[in-house]
């Protein structure tokens, strides 16, 4: 059975922010949607306000300098046309979460790509960990698929594979494409950089490369915490066995930078050129690739 086209337009999500164009968040330029909240709690995020849900608790509301944050029947009410982004609201906010959320519809997020329709080749949803809004992005995909106008757009989604085989088999059938982070080989280090286990990731990889839709896999390397290579400086052998496992498939390299991050990360250090190139070097001689880097100094 169908489903009800009108309940479709009528799922919301909550969205921290809207990225009209991007050429980094896939192929082609693409609107980005970046929903809020992330059940991973990595120390080095480079987002960490998108992470937490707002409580309403008001406590960001007297920080707030330009008065865009008030308190309206017992929720926290932003007023973006007041705000100047000095993130003091963020900044001091115990749930690493941002009062400067917007509630949107599918249909509100369809007339976004019909603005900028013509220019775009697709969308990426974002987060935070978009899967934790999954039947918002079901919908909105769906929609976007019996959309005459819109249908030639592709629907990609940026993830950290945590969603279960059973969400990505109710995702499947309108996803194009999805962009996995790996954060660590070992589970004990994937734990250590994002507070959860591996297995459901390892899962997620698995599935998505079995359906020839895992777009990309996106490594990240911290300097004296991942473990992808060896003492030796080489691609460890059990990392090499799975990404073997998985077949030919697109490998982006990320080094981590202290841009938006927190906390203990701040004493982090931060990776470098030369090792995204050596690292990228020792993978594409066991025949891994192809494998970017970003676009770092």
């Amino acid at each position: 059975m169908s489903a009800d086209p009108s309940r479709l337009l009528a799922r919301t999500a909550i969205v921290s922010r809207i990225l009209p164009f991007s050429c980094v968040d896939g192929p082609g330029n693409r609107l980005v949607l970046f929903l809020q909240g992330c059940n991973f709690r990595c120390p080095g995020c480079h987002n960490p306000h998108t992470i937490g849900l707002c409580d309403h608790c008001g406590d960001c509301v007297p920080a707030c300098p330009s008065g865009a944050l008030t308190m309206a029947e017992g929720r926290v009410s932003w007023q973006a046309a007041l705000c100047i982004h000095c993130d003091r609201c963020t900044d001091g906010c115990p749930r690493q979460a941002s009062p400067k959320t917007q509630i949107m519809s599918v249909a509100e997020v369809l007339a976004e790509l019909r603005r900028y329709g013509p220019l775009l080749s697709g969308i990426t949803v974002s987060g935070g960990e978009a899967s934790t809004q999954l039947p918002f992005v079901i919908a909105l995909f769906t929609t976007i698929k019996a959309d005459p106008e819109l249908v030639h757009l592709s629907c990609l989604l940026d993830s950290n594979g945590s969603l279960a085989p059973a969400g990505w088999q109710r995702l499947l059938p309108v996803l194009d494409g999805a962009m996995l982070d790996l954060k660590g080989w070992r589970d004990e280090v994937h734990r250590a950089l994002t507070g959860y286990d591996r297995e459901r990731v390892l899962a997620s990889l698995q599935l998505l490369a079995r359906c020839g839709k895992l777009t990309e896999l996106r490594l990240l390397h911290v300097p004296g915490r991942t473990d992808f290579v060896d003492e030796r400086g080489e691609p460890d052998a059990g990392l090499c066995a799975f990404l073997q496992s998985l077949g030919p498939i697109p490998i982006r390299l990320n080094g981590f930078r202290h841009h938006g991050v927190r906390g203990e990360a701040l004493s982090w250090r931060e990776a470098g050129m030369d090792e995204l190139k050596k690292l990228a070097n020792a993978l594409m001689a066991k025949g891994f690739g192809p494998i970017s880097l970003p676009a770092i100094g």
